[in-house]
């Protein structure tokens, strides 16, 4: 086995919990070459795992179906990973001529275009998605069961070639616990709410905590009021960083709070203290998506979640007491 394409192209969190498929595979084939098709806004994260040899920009390609084609023949790939299932890609790698094609038996298309088949089913598992993906290298000869812990040693993320960032006012404290705030999820996951970050900013003493707020614009233009009312206790930094730049940050910063969301996930990966915010609802729980990361944590209440299965408020999540969070911060 000389070269493997991991193909994964949704979101940065799924991304995230993608890679270490890569280092295990890099230690179960010494000098393989790994190839990453993405989406294009996931290229900064994927740039930084050393398990990774090779980006394909999946959006630059998806328009034109031949050229994909040719591309994949041009790489002279082992074996394709549909790690996400894109029915387009399946058929665009069995086209090319990709001599093994590894998914799961949960799409019928999947049994037309590939040649390897794993069991199994990611909605009702209780493994974690970490786990799941390498589940997945089975027919690769990968059949050993990974410790939580054990995944985080696989990430490949070497924060220490990340550039200081600059241009933050105030700048980065030495002396204090600089915290990112993460409110919104952009419709990926079930939030806190507002409120409970208004109620931990007042519970975490400014002489010990300098605090930030990340997001994207559109996210910031639906937090004015609360913007407005902590301005003199944090930095608004929504809209104002590249996703690359936004990495720099993080690893830049002692910890972050935030729901499921990519920024939760890189900053477990870069080892920083991150506190994560879940429903207790499959399959979005904690089992499933928790952040993984030597300092990694995570909060949800003990019970059933299923009255706020078809809202996109969720109360479970809300109830999450911020005196908690507050504490696990100041330890």
């Amino acid at each position: 086995m000389k070269k493997i394409i991991l193909s994964r192209t949704d979101n940065l969190g799924d991304v995230i919990l993608t890679l270490p498929m890569a280092g295990v595979l890099k230690k179960q084939f010494p000098g393989i070459e790994i190839v990453f098709l993405g989406k294009s806004y996931t290229r900064p994260i994927i740039s930084l795992c050393e398990n990774i040899d090779h980006f394909i920009d999946w959006d630059e390609l998806r328009m034109e179906p031949s050229k994909a084609i040719r591309i994949f023949k041009e790489l002279q790939a082992d074996a394709i990973i549909h790690v996400f299932p894109s029915k387009e890609i399946c058929y665009i790698a069995r086209k090319a001529g990709i001599p093994l094609r590894i998914a799961t038996t949960g799409r019928i298309y999947h049994w037309f275009c590939c040649n390897r088949l794993v069991k199994m089913s990611r909605l009702r598992s209780d493994l974690h998605e970490a786990q799941l993906n390498l589940k997945m290298l089975e027919p690769l000869g990968v059949k050993q069961s990974f410790d939580l812990k054990e995944i985080v040693k696989f990430y490949g993320l070497n924060g220490s070639d990340l550039p200081s960032p600059s241009g933050i006012e105030p700048p980065l404290s030495g002396k204090k616990f600089n915290l990112i705030l993460h409110p919104k999820s952009k419709g990926s996951a079930r939030e806190w709410g507002l409120d409970n970050y208004s109620r931990l900013i007042s519970l975490l003493p400014e002489t010990q905590f300098r605090i930030f707020i990340t997001g994207t614009r559109q996210e910031g233009d639906r937090m004015l009021d609360f913007l407005e009312t902590w301005k003199d206790r944090l930095t608004d930094l929504t809209g104002k960083m590249t996703l690359a730049e936004l990495i720099a940050f993080i690893n830049a910063c002692d910890g972050l709070v935030a729901a499921s969301t990519g920024p939760l996930h890189i900053a477990a990966a870069l080892g920083k203290r991150v506190i994560g915010l879940y429903a207790p609802m499959r399959p979005i729980f904690p089992a499933r998506w928790a952040p993984l990361g030597d300092k990694a944590s995570f909060l949800v209440l003990d019970k059933k979640c299923n009255d706020c299965r078809k809202s996109g408020d969720c109360k479970c999540i809300r109830d999450i007491n911020a005196e908690q969070v507050a504490e696990m911060l100041k330890k």
